[in-house]
């Protein structure tokens, strides 16, 4: 999909738990699938420690090079929650107390369950915009294109959408899948032909082994839906023309 017009994204997910296996991101591809409703592509994804320096190095790097940067991760109350004070020195602000966040968590708590930890989540980077927790109380916020996001899925998704409205996309990115039981080196040089014929639709070839089949998953992707089926049909039919079988997708 080379559009000079595209807009495109990038998603960090921060935190140690995610590293080591012991917690699995459920995340990505969420945003992902937002993303492509709303016309923008997700071109990277990174995940990366609860490191302050190593924070700072990705946002500043990703923020220039694409539309939006999503962070998931490490704003909640605990010491090792440093996502909002790397943001604020990824950007040179000042890390503060913010009253509207403040007055959201006095809104969630009861008076006497609000301690220095819970409010350590109204530390937000100045000149930063809100994002409303409607599960929680605990704010998210926007600086310049970065969105900083919590990293339970549940929360996330409803603070997602509140942001949509912010985002400028385009049409949005359409997929179709063609899944059969061929290999990889088989469909290689007419799946190659196809792609050429058909520039703005991405092909993507995934093997498989599910259920005792053994095949390969071919996603499509593009803005541009006659172009997207056209080039669908044909790699149905390249597959029929090897003798291939076409399956449900796995």
């Amino acid at each position: 999909m080379s559009d000079p017009e595209l807009h495109t994204a990038a998603v960090i997910i921060i935190g140690n738990e995610i590293l080591s296996g012991r917690t699995k991101d459920q995340n990505l591809d969420y945003i992902g699938q937002r993303l492509d409703k709303l016309g923008i592509a997700l071109m990277e994804a990174r995940i990366i420690p609860d490191d302050e320096k190593v924070i700072m190095e990705t946002i500043n790097s990703l923020r220039q090079s694409f539309t939006y940067v999503f962070t998931t991760g490490g704003i909640g109350p605990t010491h090792d929650d440093i996502t909002s004070a790397s943001v604020a020195k990824a950007f040179s602000v000042q890390l503060k107390e913010n009253p509207e966040a403040v007055q959201s968590l006095r809104s969630y708590y009861d008076e006497g369950s609000i301690n220095d930890a819970r409010m350590k989540m109204a530390l937000i980077p100045e000149g930063a915009v809100l994002i409303k927790n409607p599960v929680s109380g605990a704010p998210g916020f926007q600086l310049d294109n970065v969105f900083v996001l919590p990293g339970v899925p549940l929360i996330l998704k409803a603070m997602f959408e509140g942001i949509e409205n912010r985002l400028i996309g385009g049409a949005p990115i359409l997929s179709e899948s063609v899944t059969c039981n061929l290999r990889e080196g088989q469909i290689a040089g007419a799946l190659g032909k196809i792609q050429n014929n058909f520039p703005v639709v991405s092909i993507g070839s995934y093997p498989f082994f599910k259920r005792s089949r053994l095949g390969v998953n071919l996603v499509l992707r593009s803005k541009d839906e006659s172009a997207l089926q056209l080039a669908a049909n044909e790699v149905r039919q390249m597959v029929q023309a090897l003798g291939g079988k076409l399956y449900e997708a796995p």
